[in-house]
């Protein structure tokens, strides 16, 4: 697939076009938005993305479902990328007000990254075939961390290595000075939490493109798409974050289905290089049966979750009661009710 300069220039033309009027009216109008604006901006970032695949299915060959495929695994794990956001947010208590910005700030950082890593990771590919084994075996070690990492609802987010650095190197203040990166308090220029929980949103999703770009690269090798897919993914994350915060709760299997799907991605990718590689004739998995099984495990993922939550639910009253009556109660849960892996820690 052969992409010409200018239509990478326009692509990341409109790209800092929408962010440029997302900032322009976050800070003339800071709020927290509403379910039904957030519903509406979801709507219309997905309704683009399916019009650029659209467009991909009318002038390209087969890669529309290569972008679809990208894009759904992007998306599904950015969903587990709002954990941890809840969390940072929660931390330095970030005005209700405000979480717009430091999200979109977040956001805007991670594509510039992962703007960067793609490159890097194409460049590797196309050097090497042989780098498809490291990104199975790292995805099938995620996976499996994924399984086997226990989650807890009272762990707390943990300050990286970048936000500790930025406290003992610049003085600091534990209040917030409206949206103000940095103020004056008696004279002297401090650093506000509001450039500390930007620096921790933006790095964090930096940590989760470690996951997300070798997954992707199992799809396609084709960096157009696998920017575009990331670009589209990223941009309705904010919005997401309101519209679905309290839901993430109720997801409890999450962390199960995108371990399922990375394991499935990295067998694929150490095939893909067993094929490059060798003279061996081992299968390759089409990218419509990776959408297949992507979509499938999504939704029996969300379904269990549902299900085992409304049971969880419905089944707590009767243990407070029995508590009350003197009765031991019954365990209301299997002890998975916070399945999120061991990524909150960064």
């Amino acid at each position: 697939m052969e992409i010409a300069p200018w239509v990478w220039g326009v692509t990341i033309a409109v790209l800092l076009g929408v962010i440029l009027i997302d900032f322009i009216i976050i800070a003339r109008r800071p709020h927290e938005p509403s379910m039904r604006e957030a519903a509406i901006w979801i709507s219309v970032y997905v309704s683009l993305a399916i019009v650029f695949g659209i467009g991909l299915a009318f002038t390209t060959e087969g890669q529309a479902v290569d972008f679809f495929t990208g894009w759904i695994v992007e998306y599904s794990m950015s969903m587990d990328n709002l954990f941890v956001f809840i969390l940072i947010l929660g931390s330095f208590a970030v005005p209700r007000e405000h979480r717009q910005r430091v999200l979109l700030v977040g956001i805007a950082l991670a594509l510039v990254f992962r703007g960067l890593f793609i490159a890097v990771g194409a460049a590797a590919v196309n050097a090497f075939a042989g780098v498809f084994y490291l990104f199975g075996a790292f995805l099938l070690y995620t996976a499996w961390k994924l399984v086997a990492g226990g989650g807890d609802d009272e762990e707390e987010y943990k300050e990286n290595a970048a936000v500790r650095m930025v406290r003992r190197v610049l003085p600091t203040t534990d209040t917030y000075h409206d949206a103000k990166l940095v103020t004056r308090i008696d004279g002297k220029r401090v650093v506000t939490p509001m450039l500390l929980v930007m620096i921790a949103v933006g790095l964090t999703d930096i940590l989760f493109a470690l996951d997300s770009i070798p997954a992707i690269f199992g799809i396609t090798q084709e960096p157009y798409l696998v920017f575009t897919a990331n670009a589209f993914a990223l941009m309705g994350l904010r919005q997401l974050y309101f519209l679905i915060g309290g839901l993430l709760d109720k997801l409890v299997y999450l962390s199960h289905g995108l371990a399922v799907i990375l394991g499935f991605i990295g067998v694929k990718l150490i095939l893909h290089a067993v094929h490059e590689t060798t003279d061996l004739h081992v299968p390759e998995i089409p990218t419509t049966v990776s959408l297949v099984v992507i979509v499938l495990t999504l939704a029996v993922t969300a379904v269990a979750s549902l299900v085992k939550s409304r049971r969880d639910a419905a089944a707590a009253p009767a243990a407070s009661a029995g508590a009350e009556s003197g009765e031991p109660a019954q365990p209301v849960s299997d002890g998975g009710d916070d399945d999120r892996g061991e990524r909150v820690s960064v």
